[in-house]
């Protein structure tokens, strides 16, 4: 006997979820800056984020844009893939999607923010072998209660953090970041 794929419906399932929770946050929230992306990615990684996606509606967690009064925001290194970061990842089932970025956002730099809303709201599309799914990825800006800052990633994904006035060539999802900026502070 054939074991059945049931891939097509799980990536239904999570585009259900996924619209949920965009529409939820879209309605909470104005003022943010908006993006799509598309990946391609194997069969066994659309399922992992197929399944995160399925059930919170986020492939990536939730992350912060944390900044200072002057502008200078905080990215985290990820080590492992040479590139500058905003902290987050995922949300507990327990917690709310802000509460899941605040308490990442603590471990991984050690600090707090005081939470003005959503900063950016993205959609990520994925394919695989001719099935496609997407997810939301929330990201919340709050201005830094501390700036002192503090690795504590109990993954040891996150090896640094640091306050920058202007983005590393090797940050992710610099173009974004930087229409943020601009529509945040006006540079």
């Amino acid at each position: 006997m054939t074991a059945v794929d049931n891939l097509w419906f799980l990536a239904s399932e999570a585009r259900q979820e996924a619209e949920q929770v965009y529409h939820r946050l879209a309605d909470d929230h104005e003022g943010y800056v908006e993006f799509e992306t598309t990946r391609t990615v194997s069969r066994d990684r659309f399922r992992t984020v197929a399944e995160r996606i399925e059930a919170q509606g986020l492939p990536y967690g939730a992350h912060t844009l944390a900044y200072r009064p002057s502008g200078e925001l905080l990215l985290v290194k990820q080590e492992a893939i040479d590139t500058w970061v905003l902290p987050g990842g995922e949300v507990e089932p327990d917690e709310s999607v802000r509460e899941g970025a605040r308490r990442e956002l603590d471990e991984e730099a050690g600090i707090d923010v005081t939470y003005d809303g959503l900063g950016v709201l993205g959609e990520v599309r994925f394919l695989s072998d001719g099935h496609e799914t997407w997810g939301v990825l929330p990201v919340f800006e709050g201005e830094a209660n501390s700036t002192d800052l503090s690795v504590r990633d109990p993954d040891d994904e996150i090896t640094d953090a640091q306050w920058f006035a202007e983005l590393p060539e090797n940050t992710r999802d610099r173009a974004v970041l930087r229409e943020w900026r601009r529509e945040r502070f006006g540079e």
